[in-house]
């Protein structure tokens, strides 16, 4: 009985130990890897089963953890950006606007006075669209609660969207060619959504394109918009849905018409990208 007992202890105290040694392990794991910029998950030596689940348990949290920092870092980097974009968008203008404000100041000649309110109402009207383009994707980030969906018509939806600016396409000389199925493309969504998507892709192409426009909307749901942009790269393709991001040929704009139509198409359930091939540029939407 006695050698039994004794046994037993023996047995614990061991058990003790290695789940000392094990939490030990845990410990000095933890902190290298808290101090350390590192993916590599902590390992212990002991195989007693509970201890090898909380250490998964654990690497689980701290790829978790990673994961936020991540998205901090990169959110951070990303906001110090745009605050650099957004300055320069709107400094330009206000800057040209007080240059002619003085130049009216030094001169009595009505023509020149015309030809400077000119300019300024040109660039009070950019600055305009630059702060509502902004108003406008405040409100969609911070709309995340449920939303009222309805069924809506896509072909209908399209047609009516490429209607509202094909005068502003004509003028830029730009004649769209349109391929819409007959098949009747219904998705449950919130109308003024989709509307707002299809508003930002004709504004892209307003703004990349050199001349023509091809929009498709297939059997399947599939809508493509493709044009020739030959000012474009690759690299910049890659980067056209990020925040803010913009392209210099067009710097009437806070970059965030494809970042709102990404964030929209996302909250559809659907999916939006950008391919980039022999100098032309397509954006597909598949609902």
């Amino acid at each position: 009985m006695i050698v039994c007992l004794v046994i037993l202890i023996i047995l614990l105290v061991c058990k003790i130990l290695i789940m000392r040694r094990s939490a030990r392990e845990i410990t000095d794991e933890i902190r290298d890897r808290l101090t350390s910029d590192t993916n590599t998950p902590i390992t212990i030596t002991s195989h007693d089963r509970r201890m090898q689940e909380l250490a998964i348990q654990i690497n689980r949290q701290l790829k978790d953890l990673r994961k936020e920092y991540l998205q901090y870092h990169h959110g951070n980097t990303e906001l110090k950006t745009a605050i650099t974009n957004i300055s320069h968008d709107i400094r330009t203008p206000l800057t040209a606007i007080a240059g002619n404000l003085y130049m009216i100041g030094k001169t009595d000649d009505i023509s020149e006075i015309r030809e400077y309110i000119s300019t300024i109402e040109e660039r009070t009207e950019t600055m305009k669209q630059l702060t509502e383009e902004l108003f406008r994707y405040s409100v969609i980030l911070s709309d995340e609660g449920e939303q009222d969906t309805e069924e809506v018509y896509v072909n209908q939806v399209l047609e009516e969207s490429i209607g509202g600016f094909y005068p502003v396409l004509i003028k830029r000389g730009i004649i769209p060619q349109i391929d819409i199925t007959d098949t009747r493309i219904v998705r449950n969504m919130r109308r003024s959504d989709l509307a707002r998507v299809f508003s930002n892709l004709l504004n892209n192409a307003l703004k990349y394109s050199d001349g023509d426009l091809e929009i498709t909307l297939t059997d399947k749901g599939e809508i493509t918009f493709t044009n020739t942009a030959k000012d474009l790269s690759a690299v910049e393709v890659e980067q056209l849905f990020d925040r803010f991001y913009t392209v210099e040929v067009a710097r009437n704009s806070t970059g965030l018409g494809l970042s709102i139509a990404r964030t929209l198409v996302d909250r559809m359930g659907g999916t939006i990208t950008a391919d980039y091939d022999e100098d032309r540029l397509m954006i597909k939407i598949i609902l």
